[in-house]
């Protein structure tokens, strides 16, 4: 096994038994993947649409109009695009492409606080404990965006994994927004700008007056030749991973494609105007501009709070705000404008057939209205949309009870979701890495959930 740099044998031995960076087992230096951790991808880009908060079923895409009003809510079902699949009558643009869309609606799991469940969502690995004290760490699961920039790499000079515009938390910072013991050389190109604010751009993006991207390149031969002179140090897995960022970023910045992606400017005003001029409507704007660019996972966080009148969809009446007007005013209107948008506008461009977009929360909303007029947070059964490249069109997977309380077929779970995103991939769910401790982890311990998959 030749080394990317020259190092004695007991020095190799050293490195290769550190754990911090990517790979199949602690062994693998950055760079390897091997050949039995991929297989031919059916997608080439995941748009995941992080809707934190817990979006309630019973409100949008699973209602239950024959059940008591307690339960089945306010609104009532329409005819959609899918005959027999109603959808909510305050999503009626959603309702005209919900044939585009393969739903599950029996993912389930246990944890009831927004941290620990979150990290849940972002990394198909159950965290430790149901703890909303769960604090972010590099000792926990890596993200499943730096997964795909590990074991599928996106084209030289793209970003692998983007996340913006916020980095959402529940009193501390969510875990699982990173590569963690991956190696940061994985962790994602976050974006914490509004795209929607005049005058968006990426200053990081642009390179100083009188230096072009050939100028730029000689400097860095020259930088790599007076440290190739400095002897054979043995590299740390933190300064490889600062080290394999640094090479990112002078890609980034050599790239034309990737810069002209994150320019806004650039798409004509009735696109914006068809996007929506919120946070959350351009910034699904410039997730599709990052998938004609080439990025493997890209994430978008709906919000950057759980809740509130223009928060996430935290919405069980905390601060004495009614859940109702909230979904009104704020949730389904954004949501019926964006996300019919997004998948309209890959498919016009011929890119769904090869982008899979994901629409998921940490949790559904219980069953019952409480007392203050919203619904309470509730993993024992939510739903995810999924359209695009590798799933069915027009399905429905899974079903919940007549209370859309429990699953009453085809459960599933977030590392089932998780094992079914990493085959589309083409990246072996199996796939083993090594924890801080040396522990031998699979990427996924889900199965892949076959009734979904076109």
């Amino acid at each position: 096994m030749r080394m990317p740099w020259p190092m004695p044998d007991d020095l190799t031995r050293r490195v290769a038994l550190r754990v911090g960076f990517g790979g199949l087992g602690a062994a693998l230096l950055p760079g390897m993947v091997p050949a039995s951790a991929i297989r031919p991808p059916k997608v080439k880009t995941v748009i995941f649409l992080h809707q934190w908060g817990g979006p309630s079923h019973h409100d949008t895409i699973d209602m239950k109009p024959d059940a008591p009003m307690a339960i089945r809510g306010e609104y009532k079902p329409v005819a959609s695009s899918l005959p027999g699949v109603p959808v909510c009558e305050r999503l009626p643009q959603l309702a005209k492409v919900i044939d585009r869309f393969c739903q599950i609606r029996s993912l389930n799991h246990t944890m009831k606080n927004h941290n620990s469940a979150g990290y849940y969502s972002l990394t198909g690995m159950a965290p430790p404990s149901d703890d909303q004290r769960l604090r972010d760490s590099r000792d926990l699961f890596p993200a499943y965006g730096a997964i795909a920039d590990r074991f599928a790499p996106p084209p030289a000079g793209v970003p692998g994994f983007v996340s913006f515009p916020h980095q959402i938390a529940d009193g501390s910072i969510t875990p699982g927004q990173h590569a963690s013991f991956l190696g940061k050389a994985h962790d994602p190109l976050f974006v914490g700008l509004d795209p929607a604010q005049p005058g968006f751009k990426l200053p990081e993006l642009s390179l100083p007056e009188g230096v072009d991207p050939a100028r730029l390149a000689r400097r860095e031969e020259a930088r790599a030749l007076v440290e190739a002179q400095l002897g054979p140090l043995e590299k740390a897995p933190l300064a490889r991973g600062i080290a394999e960022q640094h090479g990112k970023a002078l890609a980034l910045l050599g790239s034309a494609k990737v810069r002209n992606a994150f320019d806004l400017s650039k798409e004509p005003d009735h696109v914006r105007d068809r996007y929506g001029r919120t946070t959350y409507g351009q910034s699904c704007l410039l997730a599709r501009r990052l998938a004609e660019a080439g990025c493997r996972w890209i994430q978008v966080y709906f919000n950057r709070s759980i809740g509130g009148a223009r928060g996430g969809w935290d919405t069980h009446g905390f601060r004495g705000e009614a859940m109702y007007p909230i979904l009104k005013d704020y949730l389904l209107p954004i949501t019926d404008q964006t996300l019919p948008t997004l998948i309209l506008d890959l498919e016009e461009r011929g890119l769904l057939q090869t982008t899979l977009v994901v629409w998921v929360g940490e949790f559904g909303r219980s069953p019952r209205i409480n007392n203050i007029a919203g619904r309470d947070h509730w993993p024992q059964c939510y739903p995810a949309l999924l359209a695009g490249a590798g799933v069915k069109r027009g399905h429905v997977h899974g079903r919940s009870d007549k209370m859309g309380a429990y699953p009453a077929s085809d459960p599933c779970r977030p590392e089932d979701l998780s094992a079914t995103l990493f085959h589309l991939l083409g990246i072996d769910p199996a796939t083993e890495i090594r924890d801080p401790l040396s522990r031998p982890l699979p990427l996924s311990p889900g199965k892949v959930i076959e009734g979904v998959l076109a």
